[in-house]
């Protein structure tokens, strides 16, 4: 472990023994999603920006306790479809999603609509190459510190900013595996953006938590090709405004 690595995890680990016996263990966080939609449109059809909304956003929440956490959409916004805005346009909604952690098995469920069809996705919980600094900001009333990791297989740049002061392995969504609860994620400067705005110290029911357990069993690879024929097939050669 060479010397930035040392002295980063050290700092973590004082403020991580600070606040250790005043943790959050159970309770709801809420998080405004924001997506810029115009970052999906490809230059030859730059004039649909004239059109559609440069971003759109969406509240979603977190349950937790000490063993699990479902994230899940608070509400379904209405469908989006583009009709006579613009020749092979398509404007997709956010389908239904959940994410759900067990934190004893190091396992995630992900439940993913799809044109009305569920999918389960189920793998095992993966550490993230995570790169901490010392730089902090305060999110909701938390102290948190910043961490940041290049995906190099989705072409991400992500940075997370995290909070010590409530459980490691939470949300939102997959990006859990940091020594404590994100509070603001970014993609790609600012592609999309996830920030908490209401986190409640209650008692969770288990119902609260129930795990995704209906949609057809399929591997995260094998979803995303099914989503990119699909795409294909219903819009060739068009553009798909993904929210």
């Amino acid at each position: 472990m060479n010397m930035y690595k040392l002295v980063t995890f050290f700092f973590i680990f004082l403020i991580w023994d600070a606040t250790i016996n005043a943790q959050i263990h159970q309770g709801i966080i809420e998080y405004e999603y924001t997506i810029d939609v115009h970052r999906n449109i490809p230059p030859e059809r730059e004039e649909l920006k004239a059109m559609i909304p440069q971003f759109r956003s969406s509240n979603f929440q977190l349950f937790f306790n000490d063993a699990e956490s479902l994230y899940k959409m608070k509400e379904n916004p209405e469908a989006d479809i583009a009709g006579g805005q613009g020749r092979g346009m398509r404007m997709m909604r956010i389908p239904r999603t959940e994410t759900h952690i067990d934190r004893i098995n190091k396992e995630v469920t992900v439940l993913q609509d799809f044109m009305g069809k569920n999918y389960l996705i189920a793998e095992p919980l993966d550490i993230a190459p995570w790169k901490i600094s010392n730089e902090q900001m305060e999110i909701a009333g938390y102290v948190c510190i910043m961490a940041w990791y290049n995906d190099t297989i989705q072409k991400q740049e992500i940075t997370a900013w995290f909070t010590p002061q409530i459980q490691p392995f939470l949300g939102p969504d997959r990006y859990v595996t940091l020594p404590g609860t994100v509070l603001a994620l970014d993609i790609n400067n600012g592609e999309r953006v996830w920030v908490a705005r209401i986190i409640e110290d209650k008692e969770i029911r288990s119902s609260d938590l129930r795990k995704p357990n209906r949609g057809e069993q399929i591997t995260r690879e094998d979803f995303q090709k099914l989503v990119e024929e699909q795409t294909q097939r219903m819009n060739p050669g068009g553009t798909v405004i993904r929210f």
